[in-house]
Protein backbone atom coordinates (compact mmCIF):
# COMPACT_ATOMS: atom_id res chain seq x y z
CA UNK A 1 0.00 0.00 0.00
CA UNK A 2 1.56 3.28 -1.13
CA UNK A 3 0.94 6.31 1.04
CA UNK A 4 2.24 9.67 -0.07
CA UNK A 5 1.74 11.19 3.41
CA UNK A 6 4.93 11.52 5.48
CA UNK A 7 5.20 9.63 8.75
CA UNK A 8 3.71 11.35 11.74
CA UNK A 9 6.27 12.88 14.08
CA UNK A 10 5.65 10.19 16.71
CA UNK A 11 6.13 7.38 14.18
CA UNK A 12 9.33 8.95 12.91
CA UNK A 13 10.65 9.41 16.45
CA UNK A 14 9.80 5.79 17.28
CA UNK A 15 11.57 4.58 14.14
CA UNK A 16 14.68 6.61 14.95
CA UNK A 17 14.71 5.28 18.53
CA UNK A 18 14.50 1.69 17.24
CA UNK A 19 17.23 2.40 14.68
CA UNK A 20 19.54 3.70 17.43
CA UNK A 21 19.11 0.41 19.33
CA UNK A 22 20.44 -1.63 16.39
CA UNK A 23 24.12 -2.51 16.07
CA UNK A 24 26.08 -0.12 13.83
CA UNK A 25 26.30 -2.73 11.05
CA UNK A 26 22.50 -3.02 10.93
CA UNK A 27 22.13 0.77 11.04
CA UNK A 28 24.31 0.93 7.92
CA UNK A 29 22.09 -1.68 6.25
CA UNK A 30 19.05 0.48 7.01
CA UNK A 31 20.82 3.50 5.53
CA UNK A 32 21.68 1.50 2.38
CA UNK A 33 18.03 0.44 2.09
CA UNK A 34 16.83 4.04 2.47
CA UNK A 35 19.24 5.13 -0.27
CA UNK A 36 17.99 2.28 -2.48
CA UNK A 37 14.39 3.40 -1.95
CA UNK A 38 15.28 7.03 -2.70
CA UNK A 39 16.94 6.01 -5.98
CA UNK A 40 13.92 3.86 -6.88
CA UNK A 41 11.53 6.77 -6.25
CA UNK A 42 13.73 9.07 -8.37
CA UNK A 43 13.81 6.53 -11.23
CA UNK A 44 10.04 6.15 -11.10
CA UNK A 45 9.63 9.92 -11.14
CA UNK A 46 11.97 10.19 -14.13
CA UNK A 47 10.06 7.42 -15.92
CA UNK A 48 6.76 9.24 -15.36
CA UNK A 49 8.32 12.50 -16.42
CA UNK A 50 9.79 10.91 -19.56
CA UNK A 51 6.47 9.30 -20.43
CA UNK A 52 4.67 12.60 -20.09
CA UNK A 53 7.21 14.30 -22.34
CA UNK A 54 6.51 11.83 -25.12
CA UNK A 55 9.77 9.89 -25.40
CA UNK A 56 9.70 6.58 -27.21
CA UNK A 57 9.66 3.17 -25.53
CA UNK A 58 13.17 2.62 -26.87
CA UNK A 59 14.40 5.79 -25.18
CA UNK A 60 12.64 4.91 -21.91
CA UNK A 61 14.16 1.40 -21.90
CA UNK A 62 17.47 2.47 -23.39
CA UNK A 63 19.52 1.06 -20.53
CA UNK A 64 18.00 -2.38 -21.24
CA UNK A 65 18.93 -2.44 -24.93
CA UNK A 66 21.60 -5.06 -25.51
CA UNK A 67 21.41 -6.55 -22.02
CA UNK A 68 20.70 -10.06 -23.34
CA UNK A 69 22.62 -12.22 -25.77
CA UNK A 70 21.23 -13.17 -29.13
CA UNK A 71 21.22 -12.13 -32.75
CA UNK A 72 21.33 -8.38 -33.27
CA UNK A 73 18.31 -8.33 -35.54
CA UNK A 74 15.87 -11.23 -35.79
CA UNK A 75 14.40 -9.75 -38.96
CA UNK A 76 17.70 -10.37 -40.76
CA UNK A 77 17.14 -14.14 -40.67
CA UNK A 78 13.88 -15.31 -42.25
CA UNK A 79 14.19 -18.67 -40.43
CA UNK A 80 12.99 -16.96 -37.25
CA UNK A 81 9.69 -16.14 -38.94
CA UNK A 82 9.17 -19.59 -40.47
CA UNK A 83 5.69 -20.83 -39.57
CA UNK A 84 4.62 -17.53 -38.06
CA UNK A 85 0.91 -16.90 -38.58
CA UNK A 86 0.12 -20.38 -39.81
Amino acid sequence: MMNSEPLASTQLSEGIAKLKMLPEEKQLEVLDFIEFLQAKVERQGEARSNWQHGISALEAAGDLVGCVEGPEDLSANPEYMKGFGE
